[in-house]
């Protein structure tokens, strides 16, 4: 294969699901250099790589499988725990979580809350309370409310939301309206999806050699637009990496926003799509490129983009793609040119 070849397939954006096989830089080269492989193919620049089934757990744990010791507390009747289902893995939800699980009457969910946690709590109700942009959807109000009514009709309710509670979550409206109808509470955290999501595909969200901020922004606000309030000049000039939740209905006006501020074009983005589960899709573009590769991708919602050159490190850092048998695409590729343990 050609340098040049090799350099362009390096530099072109790359969409790549969560897979457990072992196809990996052998394929893909295989493929690149005319060889016809039917798993692998390539499409507008972009290599697709298929997805196997994922690595399961058995569906009895929860049950077979006790809580080591510890003083946990009891979801008593007439309480709701507010808790975190973390970014989509099942595996990635708090021992906590698993213990209002198995005590809760009534488990109410969101939309991004997997099947197999549910299954964790068979001897629940399960309601149903997902927000899904541009879908009919449970009015916020009614969901508090309701909380209220099973509370006061003395259900032991756990409220399940996606990532954490109190990230993007809306669960501190949920919790304050429990407060003010005098029902007791509990919070749960969760893994939030900005931090674990990018995790699972590779990315830091803080790295020493790239930044010492972090900013996390939501892509559009309770009226579904891009948010108002937020200063996009004084983020883009303030925060190394942004991290953005909800954010590919919005992506065209948000990244030239921040190109307009003064980001560059050629900046490092990421958009992960169905973080932590078996549907998992990465891309990585730049930022002038992110709204034409998102189209061409066809990835949808729901998504965490990551704006900053901490996105770079995936190149080292795409641990799936290793357990699966591949090499890393470059071992220095912020370009320190020193081992990553030097000072």
């Amino acid at each position: 294969m050609s340098a040049a070849l090799v350099a362009a397939v390096a530099q072109a954006p790359v969409v790549q699901p969560r897979r457990s096989s072992f196809w990996g830089a052998s394929v893909i080269i295989a493929t690149i250099a005319g060889t016809s492989v039917t798993a692998i193919y390539i499409v507008r620049s972009f290599v697709i790589f298929p997805t196997s089934s994922a690595h399961g757990i058995t569906p009895d744990m929860t049950t077979t499988i006790p809580l080591p010791e510890h003083h946990w507390p009891i979801l008593s009747p007439g309480w709701v725990w507010l808790c975190g289902a973390g970014p989509g893995d099942a595996g990635l939800l708090t021992l906590h979580a698993v213990n209002g699980l198995r005590q809760a009457d009534v488990v109410i969910y969101d939309a991004l809350v997997q099947e197999d946690i549910l299954s964790w709590a068979p001897q629940a109700e399960h309601i149903y309370a997902g927000k899904r942009g541009g879908k009919p959807s449970a009015k916020q109000r009614d969901i508090s409310l309701r909380l209220v009514d099973l509370a006061r009709a003395g259900k032991r309710v756990l409220r399940l939301k996606g990532g954490d509670p109190f990230v993007f979550g809306r669960g501190g409206e949920e919790a304050q309206t429990l407060v003010q109808h005098n029902v007791p509470i509990r919070i749960i955290p969760g893994i939030s999806a900005g931090i674990g999501g990018l995790a699972y595909a590779g990315i830091p969200v803080t790295h020493r050699d790239v930044n010492q901020s972090v900013t996390f922004v939501t892509g559009h606000d309770q009226s579904g637009n891009t948010p108002g309030s937020l200063d996009w000049a004084s983020i883009a000039k303030g925060s190394q990496v942004i991290v953005i939740y909800m954010g590919m209905k919005h992506i065209a006006q948000i990244a030239g926003q921040l190109m307009q501020a003064g980001r560059s074009a050629d900046e490092p983005v990421a958009v992960v799509t169905t973080a932590t589960t078996d549907q998992q899709q990465v891309l990585e573009t730049s930022l002038g490129r992110v709204v034409d590769d998102i189209a061409t991708s066809g990835m949808e919602p729901p998504a965490i983009i990551c704006v900053g050159r901490s996105v770079l490190m995936r190149q080292v850092l795409d641990w799936q793609s290793m357990a699966a048998g591949q090499a890393p695409r470059n071992l220095d590729p912020l370009g320190r040119g020193r081992p990553a343990e030097s000072a």
